[in-house]
């Protein structure tokens, strides 16, 4: 197979032209209210949790084969649609973090109630009204400016940070920004059942196969086939930005299809 030589500037080129493409966003995404209010959440937010574990919880099936009660207490963060659990957890996640356009826009009612933080992409804000926080500006959610290009690892979060095609990763980089020590991934199983292909836009006909509840992207509901290729990119340079910093990613998903980071057992935790 022929290997495609790329030259050693094509990073700087297309850094530069993505600058470039941006430009006319950027006054916004830091001069804002609502993205200034995020800035500082975000510093404040810096090294908080500083050598302290938590858990990821993704929202795939093996959640209902893994007794979560257990994480009452502990520090959590909740992704997506992880609030349709919190009535048979007893308790919310401390955090939650949505990145997905469709995810959002269908679920902003939803989100702008929810009175935990919670960190959506700045793109979203147009699915919010300032009439919507205008009583309770606390649930106003902190903004991240995350792109889909320039692949990286950010280790702090106040400025442009990449998706890497699946919440799970910005979640890695909010939790290292906390200063977590280590990120124990739960229901995170890297499968699902309905294939085809990553990115694309379908409309759930009927019952979720893919997540804990079968109402999560259910009948009519819009959502984006997973690009599992890229999130592995992103996962493994998670891996490496946390073990440089003598930190770690541990998975403890019930029968997860993931094999990047260090298994370990569930119950072995506590």
């Amino acid at each position: 197979m022929q290997t495609i030589k790329t030259s050693p500037l094509y990073p700087l080129l297309r850094d530069s032209y993505i600058w470039l493409r941006d430009l006319p966003q950027l006054p916004a995404a830091y001069l804002h209210p609502w993205r200034r209010e995020s800035i500082r959440r975000l510093a404040a937010l810096k090294d908080i949790h500083k050598g302290k574990r938590a858990f990821i919880i993704g929202n795939g099936p093996s959640l209902k084969n893994t007794d979560i009660p257990k994480l009452k207490g502990e520090i959590t963060f909740g992704m997506n649609r992880i609030y349709l659990m919190f009535p048979e957890l007893g308790f919310k996640t401390t955090y939650l973090s949505v990145v997905n356009d469709l995810v959002i826009e269908q679920t902003a009612a939803d989100l702008a109630a929810l009175d935990i933080p919670k960190f959506l992409t700045w793109r979203s804000r147009r699915f919010f009204s300032p009439d919507q926080f205008a009583s309770q500006s606390s649930n106003l959610p902190t903004f991240l400016y995350s792109t889909y290009d320039s692949p990286r690892f950010s280790p702090d979060v106040r400025g442009r940070i990449w998706e890497g095609a699946t919440v799970t990763y910005v979640t890695m980089q909010l939790a290292f920004h906390m200063g977590i020590n280590e990120a124990i991934l739960i229901g995170v199983d890297h499968n699902y059942d309905t294939k085809g292909k990553p990115n694309t836009t379908i409309t759930s006909d009927g019952d979720d196969p893919n997540h804990f509840n079968p109402s999560y992207f259910g009948k009519g509901f819009r959502w984006q086939l997973p690009d599992l290729e890229t999130s592995e990119i992103a996962y493994r340079m998670a891996r490496q930005a946390y073990e440089k910093a003598g930190r770690r990613i541990m998975d403890a998903t019930v029968g997860g299809k993931l094999t990047i980071f260090e298994k370990v057992d569930y119950n072995s935790l506590f």
